[in-house]
């Protein structure tokens, strides 16, 4: 009887060692730079036994303001990908942009990023990326990045200009059969930080534009858009300026908004 009480404690020291060892490896799996720094690849933000689709790449580095959203707008969109099957990978190593590593993604999305935030040689592998049929989506600060590089501009559709104080306006929706605003009213009230824009393409398709008169502040006048797709160079591009606070990421209708953007981008409005 001692003997068989000795062989069940073997046995119950093996099972909970085993377990011990099994999260472990998960840890190891999820971030295999988790006990080490500093990190210098990209962080997978999803289970590494997810079955996904889309690879999405999130690109959050700054060189100007830093939004204190853009934490939360990672989160969400890793939530968002997980109801909507594509997973995220975030980044803010410029370095990830070469075209070795740009293959393995179906989306870009520059998530609030500000100023100069890539190199040469990573200008020219996204450009090529693009070329090739690759995505990309602007989120906000988007169009506070990369003055110094027209094709960057053209693509993400304008730069940004200047802003009002934060501040609650009226929406009106262009296009109600993107996937994008299919979910909104023809208007929409909605508070955050109003961008001006300069330099904005003509080539766009305008989904959603602000009435300048629910607010002040606005200087783009009758033609205010504000979020916006079209093709370019042979791939995809959405932008929309929405997204400044944290609040707005909680609003169901902006993450339906976000997964309708990513889904033009994905060409699953097919």
């Amino acid at each position: 009887m001692k003997q068989l009480k000795t062989v069940l404690a073997f046995i119950a020291l093996v099972v909970i060692a085993g377990c011990g060892s099994a999260k472990i490896e998960e840890e190891v799996i999820l971030n295999p730079h988790l006990h080490t720094h500093p990190v210098t690849v990209p962080q997978r933000l999803v289970p590494a036994t997810m079955k996904s689709k889309d690879q999405v790449l999130v690109f959050t580095k700054t060189n100007g303001f830093r939004h204190s959203s853009i934490e939360k707008g990672v989160t969400t969109l890793v939530q968002l990908g997980m109801t909507n099957n594509f997973a995220v990978t975030q980044t803010s190593d410029s370095l990830q942009f070469s075209s070795a590593n740009l293959k393995n993604y179906q989306l870009v999305v520059f998530l609030n990023t500000t100023m100069d935030v890539l190199g040469d040689a990573e200008q020219r592998a996204f450009e090529e990326y693009i070329r090739g049929g690759g995505s990309f989506m602007g989120i906000h600060a988007a169009a506070d990045t990369e003055y110094e590089w027209p094709w960057y501009g053209k693509l993400v559709g304008a730069y940004f200009k200047s802003h009002p104080k934060q501040q609650e306006a009226l929406l009106e929706v262009v296009d109600r059969d993107h996937p994008a605003t299919e979910h909104l009213e023809d208007t929409w009230t909605h508070f955050d930080e109003w961008y001006n824009f300069r330099n904005i393409n003509p080539d766009i398709q305008v989904v959603m534009q602000l009435d300048e008169s629910s607010y002040e502040g606005g200087e783009n006048g009758d033609y205010h858009p504000i979020a916006w797709y079209h093709e370019f160079d042979g791939g995809r591009a959405f932008y929309t300026g929405l997204g400044h606070t944290e609040a707005a990421y909680d609003d169901p209708l902006f993450r339906q908004h976000l997964v309708g953007g990513i889904a033009y981008c994905l060409g699953r409005d097919l």
